[in-house]
């Protein structure tokens, strides 16, 4: 099982999604640890090859948690946030492109 790394702050992001939401985000990031796919995601490509996003979804909004788990030695957390509109924010996705470099940084 590999471990995980958080980013920035996104653990304290993840922390302050309700709590239903915040469980479900967990849950799957378990899985993702366990080298299964979460229930619900897509490829985020505009961040960097590799990345990808959990779809969390409960009574008080949409949520989601980008990732990157095909290093060898963690799953990157890179940003969690609270989706307020259809496409998601060209800042959500600049501050996860910019962790994701700082990943990649560490593995060399």
């Amino acid at each position: 099982m590999k471990p995980i790394e958080f980013l920035g702050n996104s653990l304290d992001a993840l922390r302050e999604f309700p709590k239903e939401a915040r469980r479900q985000g967990g849950f799957q990031l378990d899985k993702v640890q366990r080298g299964l796919e979460p229930d619900d995601w897509k490829p985020m490509k505009t961040v960097g090859p590799g990345v990808a996003e959990i779809r969390v979804r409960d009574v008080t909004g949409a949520f989601r948690v980008i990732y990157l788990a095909r290093l060898d030695d963690a799953v990157y957390v890179l940003n969690c946030f609270e989706k307020k509109a259809q496409r998601t924010p060209q800042s959500e996705i600049k501050l996860a492109r910019t962790r994701f470099k700082e990943a990649i940084r560490r593995q060399q």
